[in-house]
């Protein structure tokens, strides 16, 4: 379910998450020795990076330009050769 919410202009970003939860999660960042405010810049710097490595194989990305081959008929393979032993 999409929640649409207020963002504003300055660099802070706040959320409302079940207080269960978000007791839950400053402890374990703090057994790994980092702030939610780390914890939070590495995650979102990952899902940034594999945002746009995902856009980099995407199908239109991958797909090549078609290449069209000219396939010389016997008679015209003929022609050429007798012209050019003339």
């Amino acid at each position: 379910m999409l929640h649409y919410m207020a963002r504003g202009e300055s660099g802070r970003i706040v959320l409302e998450i079940d207080p269960s939860k978000k007791e839950e999660l400053y402890n374990a960042v703090i057994k790994d020795g980092m702030t939610l405010k780390d914890w939070f810049l590495r995650k979102a710097t990952e899902y940034l990076r594999e945002r746009n490595q995902s856009q980099l194989f995407a199908p239109q990305a991958l797909a090549e330009s078609p290449v069209t081959y000219r396939i010389r008929r016997k008679k015209e393979a003929k022609s050429k050769t007798a012209k050019s032993k003339n």
